[in-house]
């Protein structure tokens, strides 16, 4: 049993690219589903497909560089876990990489981004960072 599912979600991701997987699959969940379309929509990812059954499967599409095949993900990191949140508030988002890189966040609004949480001018649970 799995007891973080975003850490695992995060460690497939990481250990395919590593091993240059095309495409990876992952059990889905609502907020893994919502992490994957920021991930696409911030051009991390290829494409996406979620299947629906028993145990639901999101299908991942890599992205890969052309021309030096390296990862568009250089680094994806768990950064609250269960056993220690954290909270950023609105005034306090963190900026990945002086702002080359997204956080992706839990909010009362929704799973977005530090840039879109920004903008609504809210704060929440800092899930991840990528870049």
């Amino acid at each position: 049993m799995v007891t973080d599912q975003i850490a695992d979600y995060l460690t497939r991701i990481r250990n395919a690219q590593k091993a240059r997987h095309k495409v990876v699959e992952i059990p889905a969940s609502n907020l893994k589903k919502e992490i994957t379309k920021i991930l696409h929509e911030s051009g991390y990812i290829l494409n996406f497909k979620f299947e629906e059954g028993a145990p639901g499967v999101i299908k991942i599409a890599l992205k890969y560089d052309f021309k030096s095949k390296q990862p568009a993900i250089a680094k994806i990191d768990r950064i609250s876990s269960p056993g220690h949140r954290k909270y950023a508030g609105a005034d306090d988002l963190p900026r990945v990489l002086n702002g080359l890189g997204i956080a992706v966040m839990s909010t009362s609004k929704g799973v977005m981004t530090d840039k879109k949480a920004r903008q609504e001018k809210v704060g929440g649970e800092v899930l991840c960072y990528v870049y």
